[in-house]
């Protein structure tokens, strides 16, 4: 299974980033694309270390009938369950769907109405950001985990993606994984979605410190009542290491925003919330962020 087709559903920043790296480590990528562009190979350009590469990969529609046996999608969580939908006849019970996704919260629609598929989950601290279609510049390197409930041992094809991306490895407990993904995110995306800053931003202004510092009090809270005990105690130091990791990156809530966009908010701080709600843990700071952003209009 390492020299598997992917097919990648979702040609956005992180979408273009691995498929690029994943060609640049021998794999066969095919991108899927709108049906009036299917067939057409897709320019792709990738910014990064000074350096500039650019790559051409084959496209498919998602109306074609050709199977699919691996799936990458990196699409907006809003997005996943019906761009899966739009493609569950090219999949049957032995394809591999990888959803490396922003939140939570997202996958419930397919488990429910696809029990058949295989799924898997991965998590990403990689920066990227888009600068034009299919042009991408990556923005700051991170942690890439993959893994599947109850799956404790990686798959074959798992050797291409720990190729293709430093630090990238197969995570036995892949909701604590997704967990620690989603309160990094909550703590950084909204503030620099409401802020318009980069990332690094949030580390070098100080009343954006303090906001960042308010917030992860919080969600360490539910984190230690969720059980992560661990990710609790030093949330606050994750989170500002990843922001030092990234700092030149734009978050994808404040691309969105800036390109009159949904953002994945309700994905994010509202699931989030909703958590907190089943917990009785009370997150003022963060419902505050989430009306917010959502009065951005987007």
């Amino acid at each position: 299974m390492s020299n598997a087709h992917w097919h990648v559903l979702g040609a956005g920043a992180m979408g273009c980033l691995m498929a690029a790296r994943l060609h640049a480590a021998g794999g066969k990528v095919i991108v899927l694309l709108r049906e009036a562009q299917a067939n057409q190979s897709v320019q792709l350009v990738l910014e990064e270390g000074g350096a500039r590469r650019e790559i051409t990969l084959p496209g498919s529609s998602a109306k074609d009938a050709g199977q699919i046996s691996h799936l990458l999608v990196t699409t907006k969580a809003y997005d996943v369950e019906p761009a899966v939908r739009s493609i569950v006849h090219r999949l049957d019970g032995q394809s591999r769907v990888l959803l490396l996704v922003n939140g939570l919260g997202y996958a419930q629609p397919l488990l429910r109405d696809f029990p058949w598929l295989q799924l898997f989950y991965g998590t990403t601290t990689q920066g990227a950001y888009r600068t034009a279609p299919y042009h991408v510049y990556h923005a700051g390197s991170g942690q890439t985990r993959i893994g599947r409930p109850e799956h404790p041992a990686a798959p074959a094809w798992m050797s291409l993606w720990q190729q293709a991306l430093p630090d990238c490895r197969w995570e036995a407990d892949i909701a604590q994984a997704l967990w620690l993904k989603l309160a990094i995110n909550c703590a950084i995306n909204p503030l620099t979605a409401l802020h318009n800053c980069r990332n690094g931003d949030l580390a070098t202004r100080e009343e954006l410190a303090r906001e960042v510092a308010g917030l992860c009090e919080e969600i360490a809270e539910l984190t230690r009542a969720q059980g992560y005990i661990e990710l609790a105690a030093d949330l606050h130091q994750r989170v500002r290491t990843v922001i030092k990791a990234t700092a030149e990156n734009h978050s994808s809530m404040l691309q969105d925003v800036r390109g009159g966009r949904s953002t994945e908010i309700d994905y994010i701080t509202g699931h989030l919330l909703r958590v907190a709600a089943q917990c009785a843990v009370d997150m003022p700071r963060n419902q505050v962020l989430l009306k917010e952003v959502l009065a951005l209009g987007h």
